[in-house]
């Protein structure tokens, strides 16, 4: 798919302009501080978001986590499960397996894979995988069908029957009570949208996967978690999430034309005037990239989108009156996240001509404290990840590469940003997949469900190769 932003490049005339101009009236260093002032204020309070999305996961996330002996699914729609598949072939018999071990009376439940035209055996495997088990239907996109992965599941979105659709990525392995989990929300005619927790099972691949891991923890642990318990707005993240059928379809379904689908219907729905949860009990388990080149692809294409996502929606969400004032506040936020690290990227710029006496901006205010400051956010949140999902200690070296990926990241953020701007075209991609960990993490989730007595939580296989605690089927 690729995608153009239509008259974005006068963002960045305009920005440019408006950049000349205080120059001209006020002199280069009076505008350079004026940056370093909005920088810093900016730095200030997304530091201050991080520390409270830490203390509330810390203080309730751990309880939240706790299956409970006993438990009464209630709710039971029918459902229908979405897997689109390009060049899966990797990973395409280990998905199926767990598709078919879900926990879920037959007769509500649809299993639907959507082969998005892929040229690597992937066809015949789902096709075999189908002829075997009647569950299974496999329907096929020629290649170059528009959409990427939102053209799939619109595809496959028109034969669907079920009243909630469900969405995993091919390389993910829900654990057998997922679908419970997830739809037992939608007992709420007020809930659109329901997204589960993802934990990395390849974190020995690599150093950076084993960051990525870490990373994945503070995202859900903390991040989702503190968006749902502070301001009701967790976002809907596009692998192991549900979505009423009913409201997807007025919505149009899953829009084309961004490369990150998830942001964008996550957006639609509280614009809308309903809600996404987030259930830190419905699990299921992804492989992480594991290396930089990977890395860059994967975070570029979220980067794009995201900043995408603020272009389109960031005067609606002032003008709802679906949000209250913190609401809107909050999505703000959310939106700018993958802006951060390219103000990050513009403040290393300043300091640098700082440095080298290009400009000054005085001494009433210094970058280095406040950037860091911004830097420990993170890092408070990665701990506050660890220590809610009980990891192992070994886990903490997962950190390590915190510091480069996430330099990394900035530089990946600055670009997408620039290319955003400038309206230059972008492809969705694929992640490509190693298919690591498929038979252990199946092996390991059966010997989990086997340990389980009346729900109580289990130590299990954890995704950093130690041991963790974490809710298993009741």
């Amino acid at each position: 798919m690729n995608a153009r932003e239509p008259g974005a490049p006068w963002t960045l005339l305009g920005f440019l302009g408006v950049s000349l101009i205080a120059c001209g009236f006020v002199g280069i260093d009076r505008a350079a501080n004026a940056v370093v002032w909005l920088l810093a204020a900016i730095f200030m309070v997304f530091l201050i978001r991080h520390l409270a999305f830490a203390a509330s996961a810390l203080s309730s996330a751990p309880l939240d986590m706790r299956s409970r002996a006993g438990f009464d699914w209630g709710y039971q729609p029918r459902v229908t499960v979405l897997v689109p598949c390009r060049n899966e072939a990797l990973v395409a018999e280990g998905m199926v397996e767990t598709l078919l071990r879900l926990d879920y009376p037959h007769e509500l439940l649809e299993l639907i894979v959507i082969d998005d035209g892929s040229d690597d055996g992937t066809p015949e495997i789902l096709d075999e995988l189908s002829r075997r088990d009647s569950r299974l239907l496999c329907i096929h996109r020629a290649a170059g069908s528009p959409g990427g992965k939102s053209g799939a599941l619109n595809a496959a979105l028109e034969v669907a029957t079920g009243d909630v659709i469900v969405v995993f990525d091919a390389d993910h392995r829900p654990r057998s009570d997922v679908l419970r989990r997830l739809v037992r929300h939608f007992d709420d005619p007020r809930v659109a949208a329901v997204q589960g927790r993802c934990i990395v099972r390849n974190s020995e691949e690599s150093g950076l996967a084993k960051t990525i891991a870490v990373d994945y923890y503070c995202g859900y642990l903390v991040n989702e978690y503190g968006r749902q318990s502070l301001f009701n707005l967790p976002a809907y993240g596009g692998a192991n999430c549900a979505v009423r059928a009913s409201i997807l379809r007025e919505m149009g379904g899953w829009n084309e034309n961004s490369v990150t689908e998830d942001t964008d219907l996550t957006l639609r729905v509280v614009l809308g005037g309903y809600q996404v949860r987030f259930d830190v009990t419905a699990i299921d388990t992804e492989e992480s990239v594991q290396t930089f080149k990977r890395f860059w692809r994967q975070r570029y294409r979220w980067a794009r989108g995201h900043q995408r996502a603020w272009r389109d929606y960031r005067r609606d969400v002032w003008r709802t009156p679906t949000l209250t004032l913190l609401q809107k506040f909050e999505t703000t936020m959310f939106l700018l996240v993958y802006h951060v690290p390219g103000m990050c990227g513009l403040g290393l710029v300043l300091l640098l001509l700082r440095a080298l006496g290009v400009f000054s901006w005085g001494n009433g205010i210094d970058l280095t404290p406040v950037a860091t400051l911004l830097f420990l956010g993170p890092l408070l949140e990665l701990a506050s990840g660890l220590i809610v999902s009980r990891a192992p200690r070994k886990s903490a070296l997962g950190i390590l590469l915190f510091l480069p990926s996430f330099l990394v990241f900035t530089v990946v953020c600055s670009k997408a940003w620039i290319d955003g701007i400038l309206g230059r075209e972008y492809t969705w991609s694929k992640t490509p997949r190693s298919g690591a960990g498929q038979k252990n993490t199946i092996a390991s989730e059966l010997r989990d469900e086997a340990e389980v007595h009346g729900g109580s939580v289990v130590a299990g296989a954890g995704p950093l190769g130690g041991s963790f605690g974490d809710p298993v089927p009741t």
